[in-house]
């Protein structure tokens, strides 16, 4: 026997939209969704949230995950991801969005591989989530060596991790590499820097229910301190900051914190 199931508009794009916005950042969110009762599920809690949200319609319906989480707020997560041989946005669908956007943060779906080259082609920087990347699978390599800002679980890098950072930066057009560690904090790595900067976790401000989103806050916390102008230590406790607050919420992308949280 478990706590009940209960069903949360989630997905990694949502949570980094949706804590972007609460750090006051103007944001524009496009992807596919399913027309079927998962997809009217996103769409009215965006139309709730007043979140700008443009999409296409997937044959493959909308994509689902079942998270498990522990009583410490670990989890353990299954993907439907119910992809589409072949499918991607058109250019023209969100060009003209493009053209306005000082930066574009690209999640590590086979449909968004396509929108890299365009991206690059603008004046927008980057930044990709790779989640829990082993540094060697070549589907998240295309978006890791694209980005300005890269993001990644440490969870499978083990004794590697550092030298994955590294590899990132020589190989890609990174200027900012993160490994995020949970209770353990995160390491950065720049091309100002020789080595791999250790930064330590915060304490949360409430006791921890649920650790999903909190990579995404972690992201939305670094990439607006990089938008704010701020240096890398900032954006580094930002971040910390921003992850912490969002493991004291149950769901992905229930609530997150607010610039008054980052105060310090």
């Amino acid at each position: 026997m478990v706590d009940p199931i209960i069903s949360y508009v989630a997905h990694t794009g949502t949570a980094v939209a949706l804590a972007s916005r609460s750090l006051g950042l103007r944001v524009k969110f496009v992807d596919f969704l399913g027309e079927d009762e998962f997809g009217e599920m996103v769409l009215r809690r965006f139309e709730e949230e007043k979140l700008d949200f443009s999409w296409l319609p997937s044959a493959g319906g909308t994509t689902r995950a079942v998270n498990l989480v522990s009583a410490d707020g670990r989890r353990m997560s299954f993907y439907d991801p119910r992809g589409v041989e072949g499918q991607h946005l058109p250019e023209a669908f969100y060009e003209g969005w493009l053209a306005q956007t000082r930066h574009v943060h690209v999640c590590i779906a086979g449909h968004a591989r396509h929108v890299l080259p365009v991206v690059l082609r603008s004046e927008a920087s980057i930044s990709t989530d790779l989640h829990d990347w082993d540094g060697v699978n070549d589907h998240h390599r295309h978006f890791a060596y694209a980005a300005d800002h890269v993001f990644m679980s440490a969870a499978n890098l083990g004794e590697r991790r550092d030298t994955v950072l590294h590899d990132v930066l020589e190989h890609g057009r990174a200027q900012t590499v993160v490994a995020t560690d949970g209770a353990r904090g995160a390491y950065l790595a720049t091309r100002d820097a020789s080595g791999v900067r250790h930064f330590p976790a915060v304490t949360p401000p409430a006791p921890v229910v649920d650790s999903n989103g909190a990579g995404d806050a972690f992201v939305s916390g670094f990439v607006s301190g990089v938008l704010r102008g701020a240096d890398v230590a900032e954006c580094m406790r930002r971040g910390l900051l921003a992850g912490a607050f969002a493991c004291t919420v149950h769901g992905t992308a229930e609530r997150f914190a607010g610039e008054a949280d980052l105060a310090g």
